[in-house]
């Protein structure tokens, strides 16, 4: 055990990872606990005969917080593993057959729009510039922790000042007209689980986001980013162990001193960081004693909650390079607002979807074996609250999602399948212990958002803290990674008095 003291963490997705890392880079002695048989929680690959599949997340932005994380051990992120540029960021469709490239290239995103509707160009600049100021507040705000409501108070100009009291479908169709450019430009909430009718207008510094550091890829998917993290924290002395199920949270004089596994043995820790999903942490892993009747009020009635997802996982023995798609594919349904409301709010599955395909083979053709691709293609579907009975429905669905993609963009799909597997929202409840099996924990909406949101160091036990997409700043990869920044500075803070 080191002399500056030990932690354990709870579970090994990016944000695990990366807490992990920084805590071992400062000398500390790190554990960290996985249940699953591999390492990366959601972005632990999907492997099924001879196929790699990223599993969860697919886009990395704001790269440079990988980088940290190697440059604290001295390494460079470059020389373990590498990012490749993916131009277009993203390609957009929808029924009536209109299309959109979003790309840092200016002049050719202002010359589709002038041919979708040439009144919208200066609406979109308008957008633009909003854009960038609202990056330019928000991002610093997403930097520090917010644990009084002091700090909430402080920021509400600011808040103000950047919108926050419209959603990002009403603060876009305020600048744009054309229906197309409006789902275009305001589906990015749905990346962080949120409804874009809801979320606040301070999500729209995405945009800004994206223009300044770009969309990138790793080199062999996610899962290779996962295996880099994962030596590199082995390097700095930190330990992994897989298939290690955290049941409970020790507890001694009102603090956490470790943790209880599924096998019965425990743990010791001077601090403990969970990766988890909040509402597991307070509602299964606290012991009883220790939850709370308004945090059983908040997480079992009162929290919103993100939407699940249906993810349907196939390789090909062609390689579809004659298709539409690129690599980030959105592709609109035919209602946008309606097909919002069904989700996250009539909790009722649709009869039509709309969808994210991810072709990883048109940035990096070696994820697959010459001549194939591999695809990722998902729905966003209710979660768990819905009576939705998925034993029966799945297959259906499933089929419904080839379907449409061999008729609009690969063509005899069927025919040249070479692998299918797809998992419903009962995973997200199996495998990552997501309350209502949501596919991004807590919805991003303003009553969820920095003071109200879960916070990094836990109110309801000294010595206990939290990272990932659950608490603050949020979902999202660059989130997740400035989530482990700040969890990391409180652990320290603590363990040095």
């Amino acid at each position: 055990m080191s002399a500056r003291g030990s932690v354990v963490v709870i579970g090994s997705g990016l944000g695990g990872l990366a807490v992990a890392v920084r805590l071992a880079a400062s000398g500390l002695s790190v554990l960290v606990l996985e249940k699953g048989a591999t390492p990366g929680g959601r972005a632990a690959p999907v492997v099924r005969e001879g196929f790699s599949f990223d599993a969860g997340p697919t886009v990395v932005t704001a790269p440079f917080l990988f980088d940290e994380l190697f440059e604290l051990a001295g390494r460079r992120r470059e020389e373990r593993v590498q990012f490749l540029p993916v131009r277009p960021f993203y390609r957009l469709f929808d029924v009536r057959g209109s299309r959109l490239d979003c790309s840092p290239n200016l002049d050719a995103l202002l010359e589709q729009i002038r041919l979708l509707n040439p009144a919208d160009r200066e609406g979109f600049l308008a957008l633009r510039d909003a854009s960038r100021a609202i990056f330019q507040r928000a991002w610093p705000l997403a930097q520090r922790p917010f644990l009084t409501l002091g700090d909430m108070v402080r920021i509400l100009p600011d808040l103000w000042r950047m919108k926050a009291y419209r959603t990002v479908y009403s603060y876009v169709s305020r600048l744009l007209r054309d229906d197309f450019l409006r789902r275009c430009f305001s589906f990015h909430p749905l990346f962080l689980g949120g409804n874009p009718l809801e979320v606040p207008a301070i999500y729209a510094l995405i945009h800004e986001l994206e223009r300044t550091w770009g969309v990138w890829y790793p080199r062999g998917g996610m899962g290779a980013l996962v295996h880099a993290l994962v030596q590199l924290l082995e390097e700095l002395g930190g330990r992994l162990q897989c298939g290690r199920e955290v049941v409970e949270i020790l507890v001694e004089r009102g603090r956490a001193v470790g943790v209880r596994l599924r096998d019965g043995s425990t743990v010791r820790a001077d601090a403990v960081v969970a990766d988890v999903d909040p509402a597991h942490l307070y509602l299964h892993l606290l012991p009883p004693d220790r939850r709370s009747w308004l945090n059983t009020l908040r997480f079992r009635h009162l929290a919103r909650y993100s939407m699940s997802l249906f993810i349907v996982y196939f390789a090909t023995d062609r390689t579809y390079a004659e298709s539409e798609l690129a690599h980030h594919n959105i592709v609109f349904g035919p209602r946008y607002q309606g097909l919002l409301r069904d989700i996250f709010r009539a909790r009722r599955l649709p009869e039509d979807f709309s969808l994210y395909v991810h072709m990883p083979t048109r940035t990096d053709p070696s994820v697959a074996p010459p001549g194939c691709a591999t695809f990722y293609v998902l729905a966003p579907v209710p979660n768990l609250a819905a009576p939705v009975d998925w034993e029966h429905v799945a297959p259906r669905y499933r089929e419904g999602l080839l379907r449409f993609l061999e008729e609009r963009f690969l063509p005899d799909l069927r025919r040249h399948l070479l692998f299918v597997h797809h998992v419903d929202p009962r995973h997200f409840a199996r495998a990552y212990n997501t309350h209502l099996g949501t596919g991004f924990t807590l919805q991003p909406v303003f009553t969820q958002s920095a003071w109200f949101r879960p916070h990094n160091r836990s109110g309801a036990l000294r010595g206990l803290y939290l990272v990932g997409a659950g608490t603050h700043p949020g979902p999202g990869l660059p989130g997740v990674l400035l989530s482990a920044r700040i969890t990391q500075a409180l652990v320290e803070e603590e363990l040095s008095r």
